[in-house]
């Protein structure tokens, strides 16, 4: 793949998107997919991969910046006291479990549905960004027992599909249940290692043989897209962060679901015609 201008142009937009999705990482502790994977499967169909597997392959990349970008994320919070170790240690063997299925149940589903299955989500928690309010509850602890293992399963499955850190779901879960948003993020953050290790290996296994894949990548993840979206992202997570224990995250939160909904109405289009 030689250095073209257009590949040049390419890796400065991913430059940005990886920069904009440590940010996003740190400050809502999401993990930066829901930015990252819309990028990287608009970018490999510019290149003319509309063919191949680039959804699989958006996906793939997405969980492999994921451990990097969580790692960081949760190291920061963690410094401030904000995440619970004991929620960690008791729902991320569920959390493996289903980011392992996820990565085989992409293999045998077809491109298309995956980008309407991130379209669609993408869409409700854009509404969730824009409408949710702190003070609602669903219970006032996190469930227990089976119902945890089921649900931590169904965050690691629902994640690896999407490609996304599990803090999107995390973090909407303990808020429901009476935790405090900043111990939400911080612990959620911790969620994206648990799904980003096992989801991005799978996604390597299961699309090895995989035709029509960019250049440069390993099943189902591009090296070239992980290097570049994992080093300007590694270093923005602190950032946001820090900005998320000091600012209102109110408006910054409204403008970003605005964004997430333009970008879930393409991708939902995109499914609907087959681009």
């Amino acid at each position: 793949m030689s250095l073209t201008p257009e590949l040049l142009w390419l890796a400065a937009g991913l430059a940005a998107t990886g920069a904009f999705a440590g940010l996003i990482a740190g400050l809502f502790g999401i993990g930066g997919g829901v930015v990252m994977v819309p990028a990287l499967y608009f970018a490999f169909g510019l290149l003319g991969y509309d063919d191949g597997p680039r959804m699989q392959v958006a996906v793939g990349t997405s969980l492999a910046v994921i451990v990097a970008t969580s790692l960081r994320s949760v190291t920061s919070h963690a410094k401030r006291g904000a995440v619970d170790g004991q929620v960690l240690r008791t729902f991320i063997p569920w959390i493996v479990a289903g980011a392992l299925i996820g990565g085989f149940v992409a293999d045998i589903v077809p491109g298309r549905a995956l980008t309407a299955l991130f379209g669609v989500t993408a869409l409700l928690l854009s509404a969730q960004f824009f409408f949710g309010r702190p003070d609602w509850k669903l219970a006032d602890d996190l469930p227990t027992g089976p119902a945890r293992a089921g649900l931590g399963g169904l965050i690691g499955l629902l994640s690896s599909l999407m490609g996304i850190g599990g803090g999107v779901f995390g973090v909407t879960m303990m808020t429901l249940c009476g935790r405090s948003i900043h111990k939400a993020v911080g612990t959620a953050a911790g969620f994206g290692v648990a799904i980003g290790v096992p989801g991005a290996l799978g996604f390597i296994l299961w699309g090895w043989n995989e035709a029509g894949r960019p250049p440069l990548s390993l099943g189902y993840v591009n090296m070239l897209g992980f290097a570049i979206l994992a080093a300007s992202a590694f270093f923005l997570a602190p950032v946001g962060a820090s900005l998320a224990h000091k600012l209102p995250a109110a408006t910054l939160k409204r403008l970003f679901a605005i964004g997430l909904t333009v970008t879930a109405i393409s991708l939902i289009r995109e499914a609907w015609v087959g681009g």
